[in-house]
Formats: C-alpha cells, structure tokens, sequence
C-alpha cells in the first residue's frame, strides 16, 4: 500500500475504534475481529476473507506506534495538493510541500529563494522532494528545455515488491504518474524522461528522478533478490526431526522439512519465493532457530535431567578453547 493510499483509508473504522484507543484495546479489537474473520473459521467464504485481510491492514499500520503518527498526521490534512512556483530565468523551480509551513519545512515567501518539488506528504516522512537542478539551451538562442525535478515516496515492503503506480499531484497541470517497478529496493532512484519541468518556450521537458523509501516488514527482510526470514523450531524438533510451516510473502505458508539434528543457524532454501524482477527471481531463505523453554513443569525438567546424564560427558566447547590459545 502507498502512502497515498492512507488518505482514503479510516483504518480506526475498520477496527470498530476511536482514534484515541490505546494500544492495549487495539490489541484486543484486532484479535477479536481476527478470530471472527479468519478464513480457518470460514472456509469458502470470500466476503470473510476480504475483511480478513482489511483488518489485518488496518492492525498492521496502526499497531506500529510511528506509523500510526504517520497515519494520523496525514488523516489531519487531508488529501491536499502541491504548489507549483515558478523560479525566474537562472533561478531553481518546482513543488512546494504545503506542509512546510506546518513541520518547518515551507519555502520563503519573497526575495530570492529555491523552489523545490516535495512529496506532498515529505513533511510528515522527512523525504526530500521535487528539486532543483538545471537546465540549458541547445544553442544559441535555440528553446530551452525544462529543468530537471526530483521526488520521494514512500512505500510499504509488499508493495515495493508487487510494484505499484504513484500519482504525484502539483497544483497547476496534470497529474504525474509514476510507475514503481516490481522489486524495487529502498533508496533506489528512478529517472523519468520528459517528467520534469515543461520548457517555458517549446522546448523539451526536463527529466524527473523519484527517491523510493520502502519501510520495513516485521518478519522478511530482503537480501538482493532473495528474501530472509527466522524461523522457531522446539529442541524436540530440531534434534528429532520435523516437517514445519514457513510463512512465504503474500501468500500461504509452505511447508519444510527440519532434518534430526538442526542446530540453530541452518538456512533452508524454497526456490522461486523471493523477489522477482525482470533479472529474475530470488528464494526464501528460511534460518532456524531453535527456541529454548523459558519454564518447565517439574515432569519435564526431571525428564530433561535424566536425558542429560544419559549424554556422553564431554564438553562441546574444548575444541574452540583450544583454537583460541593457539
């Protein structure tokens, strides 16, 4: 989802409460909702599904307490629009954020000054935005084409990896149109020709460069193509062996394979999960780690004694002490 997605979106509504609701109540909206809609409980039913997913979205913005500052900002001002200032001949021009006033960022009002095309929403985000940059005649006394611009937006890790189409709206002419490409990283630049400035005397338009902040997922993390995820197993299953559910991006879990004897740290491969973009497609690459119980009943702790004394009495770490003093 693009930021621009928020403004259309009453995430509170979709929970069922009221923008002051404290994390804790939200906690317990969302897992209500969650039992009510999940699709385990209604199998077939497409209607649930869809619900399913809008409050899962809804919790996923709102539980993150920067991003629910994010959200609430941008709720506040509503869907506004960018001013266009022109700059005089030798002067930068572009998009002005009209949150600058608000969050420090605004331009100066008279004398000379640098115009810039901000992001509508880089007084919430911190991004930089439609810039400054030159342009230049093709000779003497020929058309001068339009300055370059430059622009930031922000978009959530899903859909930086699906690809999504952003519009960026200044006051005066149409709207822009951008179109992020599928697997597109965070700080990635991408040049648009004939998007930036119009040329003020029939020449050709300046070029755009849009910025991509993509946020980060709570569970996967991207490695080039390929997408890393950590994954709990029990000692029992990592030392017995065991077939376990891995969660893919976007789609159901699959299920892998843990061999008798896992140690923390073992990577598993699912081929064809990761990131796909016109220079391919990366895998999931699954790490174990193996969770140690915080408590245990009295049964389990005699249990867990008596598998000890049947272990051979060796010390797992005299080899790397030796290593070390060599």
């Amino acid at each position: 989802m693009a930021s621009q997605d928020w403004f259309d979106k009453d995430f509170y509504a979709v929970l069922g409460v009221s923008k002051d609701v404290s994390a804790a109540d939200l906690k317990k909206a969302y897992r209500k909702l969650a039992r009510k809609y999940h699709p385990d409980s209604n199998p077939g039913n497409a209607a649930a599904e869809s619900k399913f997913k809008e409050i899962s979205e809804a919790n996923s913005v709102l539980v993150d307490a920067e991003q629910r500052k994010e959200y609430d900002q941008m709720r506040a001002m509503g869907p506004g629009r960018a001013r266009f200032t022109s700059g005089a001949p030798g002067q930068s021009a572009g998009f002005e954020d009209v949150f600058g006033g608000m969050f420090g960022q605004g331009g100066q009002r008279g004398g000379q000054r640098s115009g810039g095309f901000d992001d509508i929403f880089s007084g919430m985000f911190g991004q930089g935005g439609f810039g400054q940059s030159s342009g230049g005649f093709r000779g003497a006394g020929g058309p001068t084409k339009g300055r370059d611009q430059t622009a930031g937006t922000t978009l959530d890790f899903l859909t930086a990896i699906n690809g999504d189409t952003v519009k960026l709206q200044p006051a005066e002419g149409k709207p822009i149109s951008v179109k992020i490409p599928a697997g597109v990283s965070d700080g990635q630049k991408i040049r648009l020709k004939g998007k930036g400035e119009q040329s003020f005397d029939g020449g050709p338009a300046g070029d755009l460069t849009l910025t991509v902040t993509v946020r980060r997922h709570p569970v996967f993390e991207r490695d080039g193509l390929n997408l890393r995820v950590d994954v709990p197993v029990t000692f029992t299953e990592a030392t017995l062996g065991a077939t376990i559910e891995v969660p893919t991006l976007g789609g159901e879990p699959v299920k892998l394979r843990v061999a008798a004897g896992t140690p923390s740290g073992r990577v598993l491969r699912v081929k064809g999960r990761g990131v796909s973009t016109d220079k391919g497609v990366g895998d999931l690459l699954a790490t174990v780690q193996v969770a140690v119980p915080s408590h245990l009943t009295t049964d389990a702790r005699e249990a867990l004694e008596r598998f000890a004394s049947l272990q051979p009495d060796e010390n797992p770490r005299a080899d790397l002490i030796a290593k070390s003093r060599a």
